[in-house]
């Protein structure tokens, strides 16, 4: 049996937050995931300054691929509004791999089965794991969710988004973030967003219980999506058939602690409340964790930032743009 004082499920932004904080105090800290890192993770890959100002280090000081979006232009109804900011691109393969390795906690590729509370109160994962605290950073399905709070915490589905993205590398010649609102009557909207290396991420991304409602599905968006891309001239030949996934918005009404159980990042439910934007909360909530662990104090997400917009619009404020 290996025996750590804390294990984290999932080594996506989240957990290595929570890792990071957690090492730095000098805690006993194991992440547990499924996947080999660096490893394919589709997302916008928006950067907030926020992001940096949590990492406490400046975009320059990132040492992978990376863009400096001045602008986002937003598409609503066909109006065009170029909104002047100062945000950031860069590649999960790269940035979730430099999180990992920045955490310095030791990191095992295991697929979680089976976790289990033993009589004094330990965990016990997959019979080859135990812990005193645990921390579930695995995503929207992640094994300690359904473990510990699937049957408290009922998921609202018109807080579930349903998405579907591309990332790959060839010869953009828009250097724009593009972002198009409400097109074809979607509830939610989809994008263009330049990265570094001459990889491009182009996706969809709405509100499940809409969709239901107006009975549309994500893959028929995806599908008009594909269409306006290439009569843009953004791409040409963009794939049909491309991978969807699903995460939830921020709801603070959910338990995310049980005892030495915690939530953090997609598992907790954490996305933005206006552009369904994951990085920035996922990071905070997994420092959150830490520091009730650290401090004994009591873990909720009600202080996890519920919305982008203000970021957008004074990214200033943190001192960190440069």
């Amino acid at each position: 049996m290996i025996e750590r004082e804390i294990i984290i499920v999932g080594g996506g932004p989240s957990g290595a937050a929570a890792a990071w904080k957690l090492k730095q105090a000098g805690r006993d800290v194991l992440i547990l995931d499924k996947a080999q890192f660096p490893r394919v993770k589709l997302c916008a890959g928006w950067i907030t300054p926020r992001v940096w100002h949590y990492l406490g280090v400046k975009p320059k000081e990132y040492p992978h691929s990376l863009i400096t979006l001045k602008k986002l232009h937003y598409h609503i109804h066909e109006r065009h509004i170029p909104l002047p900011t100062r945000q950031y691109s860069i590649r999960r393969y790269e940035f979730d791999h430099w999180l990992l390795q920045r955490s310095e906690a030791d990191i095992h590729q295991h697929r979680v089965q089976e976790i289990r509370q033993e009589a004094d109160g330990r965990f016990v994962i997959d019979d080859t794991y135990r812990c005193t605290y645990l921390i579930g950073a695995g995503g929207t399905n992640c094994p300690v969710y359904r473990t510990f709070f699937e049957g408290s915490n009922v998921r609202n589905p018109f807080k579930r988004i349903t998405a579907m993205e591309l990332e790959y590398q060839t010869e953009y010649h828009d250097p724009r973030c593009l972002l198009w609102f409400f097109d074809h009557d979607l509830s939610g909207y989809s994008w263009y967003v330049p990265k570094g290396g001459g990889y491009v991420n182009i996706g969809i991304g709405g509100r499940f219980g809409d969709l239901r409602v107006k009975n549309q599905t994500i893959r028929q968006h995806w599908e008009w999506f594909a269409q306006r891309i290439e009569i843009l001239g953004l791409l040409s030949n963009v794939p049909r058939k491309v991978p969807g996934y699903n995460y939830y918005l921020h709801d603070d009404t959910h338990t995310v602690q049980k005892g030495n159980v915690f939530l953090i990042g997609d598992a907790a439910g954490v996305g933005t409340l206006d552009m369904g934007e994951g990085i920035a909360p996922a990071i905070q909530s997994g420092l959150l964790a830490a520091r009730s662990i650290l401090n004994g104090t009591p873990y909720t997400i009600k202080m996890v930032h519920r919305y982008s917009l203000f970021d957008l619009l004074f990214w200033w404020r943190f001192g960190l743009a440069k």
